[in-house]
């Protein structure tokens, strides 16, 4: 089995903590990290917990640097997935099981069930909730941010060597290709909301065991605790793994805290382990390296409007091969250019179609 994850230099701390847990839970897997950056760190490539680092730009891409400039980091972390899965599948041939975990996740047992569902399903996947919520402020914190954000987390992705996980891995390379961005009106939301299809398109297994993805969303109906082995327990069986997702904007502490107000509570303890692994992995300065992609090879920061101006004008890709080489003023001037012709050729058939009529 090969568990990876796809991360910016910035996530490196979680990262390792993951592939730590990940290797201390089955010693047997493979760990595999996709780096966005431009150059693999010394600190990741020193990592013993990591099996191969492979660098996005060595993924497939047919023209990285047009597919990375369209996205923000949080949208390019995501919208590599697909490929990511594409790549594996082709370098390691021996392997038949393929996990992808978000970096902020970190594995506290044996992913038995998983296994077992792999051995006869080709893809499977994890909803953010499972129970139905009773109370109003849950079903407003959780239930419609699964409506807006998708019904399955894809912190958690896992598939089987088969020609219908391919196809499944495929579809949803190239739609994470045009549309993976944070752009929650179009009915987007990075990589997840097209998730929601997948169930229609292909043979997919819902796995709803509480111990996989146990997260700040669910912690409501998830309840944890530890048993006389020392071991985490969520709902009766064994905690699998828990997502820390909102951990730097303290999202995470803020549901837990609102949802778990026993101070007391096992949770308080499993994240207080987490923090010090995360300390411990140099997060007050690994935490802070700024993403290489952020800037034009001039040493100039990119602005998100060009960003969007890029990646919302077809034209733009094909008369900026390498955008990196350029400035924000170059291809906002550019974008401008190409709006007011277009806009002008739309008033032209317009005054002509009246004239017709």
């Amino acid at each position: 089995m090969i568990v990876t994850t796809s991360i910016c230099a910035n996530y490196l701390p979680k990262a390792m903590v993951l592939a730590k847990s990940v290797k201390e839970a089955d010693p047997s897997i493979k760990v595999v990290v996709s780096l966005l950056e431009r150059e693999v760190t010394p600190e990741a490539q020193a990592f013993e917990y990591f099996d191969d680092i492979v660098l996005g730009k060595d993924l497939g891409f047919e023209n990285f640097e047009k597919f990375i400039f369209k996205h923000s980091i949080v949208e390019a972390s995501t919208a590599v997935k697909g490929q990511l899965f594409l790549y594996l599948m082709e370098n390691y041939q021996e392997e038949t099981k393929f996990v992808y975990l978000d970096p902020d996740i970190q594995v506290l047992s044996s992913l038995t069930e998983l296994e077992e569902a792999l051995e006869s399903n080709p893809i499977v996947l994890t909803p953010h909730l499972t129970t139905p919520e009773d109370i109003m402020d849950a079903v407003m914190d959780n239930e419609l941010s699964a409506l807006k954000h998708g019904a399955f987390n894809l912190g958690f992705l896992a598939v089987s060597r088969s020609e219908e996980s391919k196809r499944f891995i495929e579809w949803w390379a190239s739609r994470l290709d045009m549309f993976c961005y944070d752009d929650i009106p179009r009915g987007i939301f990075t990589d997840q909301k097209w998730m929601d299809l997948a169930p229609c398109f292909f043979d997919v297994y819902i796995l709803k065991h509480p111990g996989y993805n146990a997260a700040p969303w669910n912690v409501s109906k998830r309840k944890i605790h530890i048993n006389s082995n020392n071991e985490y327990i969520v709902n009766d069986k064994f905690l699998r793994f828990f997502h820390f997702s909102g951990f730097d904007s303290g999202a995470n502490e803020g549901m837990i805290n609102k949802y778990v107000p026993d101070k007391k509570n096992a949770i308080y303890k499993l994240r207080d382990e987490y923090v010090k692994e995360m300390n411990l992995m140099g997060q007050e300065e690994l935490g802070a390296i700024p993403w290489s992609y952020d800037y034009f090879n001039s040493g100039e920061k990119i602005e998100r409007t060009t960003r969007i101006a890029y990646r919302d004008n077809l034209e733009m890709p094909y008369k900026f091969q390498d955008p990196f080489n350029n400035s924000n003023a170059e291809l906002n001037a550019t974008s401008e250019q190409i709006e007011k012709k277009e806009n002008f050729v739309k008033g032209i058939k317009k005054v002509v179609k009246k004239f017709i009529n």
